[in-house]
């Protein structure tokens, strides 16, 4: 008998429910980025989830980024990624092995709600088919 190997099942949870990309880009860029902080918060809450653990802190992350004048998010921005292709790891799914460089660099280029689309389209993605698994 084969091995089933990691974990297929979504923690049950309500805030792990794909988001839709477009309204949270739009919320943000109507708000002038101050919707940006939900749905950073949103995700570091969902990554939390996925992977069975308080690794990232919003309140360690903001004040962070206030004190180094923006320098922490790019590293933020980095492990999300990196935090998000173990996710991937963690259930059997096909990593996304760029996400952390991809998300430092588009960072970097003053692109950061590109990152936070890039990384919310992998979350929905892995919340789908965990939920597809589950069935």
């Amino acid at each position: 008998m084969a091995s089933e190997g990691p974990t297929l099942r979504l923690p049950p949870h309500e805030d792990l429910e794909p988001r839709s990309i477009a309204k949270e880009v739009i919320l943000t860029l109507i708000t002038c980025g101050l919707w940006g902080l939900v749905w950073q918060y949103q995700q570091i809450r969902m990554v939390n989830l996925l992977l069975g653990r308080e690794e990232f802190s919003f309140w360690k992350w903001f004040v962070f980024t206030l004190l180094t004048c923006g320098l922490y998010h790019l590293y933020h921005e980095y492990l999300m990624g990196r935090a998000i292709v173990r996710i991937q790891h963690k259930y059997g799914l096909p990593p996304s092995e760029s996400l952390p460089a991809i998300s430092l660099i588009v960072t970097l280029l003053s692109l950061g709600i590109i990152t936070d689309a890039l990384q919310q389209k992998e979350l929905n993605l892995i919340i789908e088919d965990l939920k597809q698994k589950s069935r």
